[in-house]
């Protein structure tokens, strides 16, 4: 069955695109809003004393206010960064507008000192490309999420645009199902 869910993610992943391509500006930036604003209300979020997010792209919803409310709340921010092909580390931040590109022209955060205590996220933010609501998510298949969850066992968060959301997502048994997704 392996084969058939790796095929059938490509499928959806080719279609989710082609919806995310169709998002006007205007919705993508109310949506992001909304969603913005149901995550500041989540008791997860209320009570994280460190919150991993990510710098979103621009189909993605934006999480640029998440990232400024957490450091203006006193929260730590950690963000991701790609360590190798297959795993990533989440970095604490104080300007999400100071990071240099890595990986893939992502904007990272630097490997700080040898010896700096890097906390566990109470709570993580996690991309998609696509979603189911009851928190299976398809990411763009190099794994990276999947991995960092399966070993970190802090509350996992999608944010996922409502126009991408499918009861239909097949999961593997490497996927990570996260514990709520927030549309808009």
């Amino acid at each position: 069955m392996h084969g058939g869910a790796r095929a059938e993610k490509q499928r959806i992943r080719q279609e989710a695109r082609m919806i995310s391509e169709r998002l006007t500006p205007e919705y993508r930036q109310e949506a992001s809003r909304a969603i913005t604003r149901q995550v500041l209300e989540l008791p997860f979020w209320k009570e994280a004393g460190t919150v991993m997010a990510y710098r979103s792209m621009p189909s993605e919803p934006d999480t640029r206010e998440l990232m400024e409310t957490a450091l203006r709340e006193g929260k730590t921010l950690l963000l991701p960064r790609c360590l190798d092909a297959s795993r990533m580390a989440a970095l604490p931040v104080t300007d999400p507008d100071g990071l240099k590109p890595g990986t893939f022209g992502i904007p990272e955060p630097e490997i700080p000192e040898e010896g700096t205590e890097i906390p566990e996220p109470d709570l993580i933010l996690v991309p998609c490309l696509a979603a189911a609501p009851h928190g299976v998510r398809l990411g763009h298949g190099a794994g990276y999420y999947d991995r960092f969850l399966a070993e970190h066992p802090g509350k996992a968060v999608c944010l996922c645009f409502r126009a991408l959301l499918r009861p239909d997502l097949p999961a593997e048994d490497t996927d990570v199902i996260t514990d709520l997704v927030i549309t808009d």
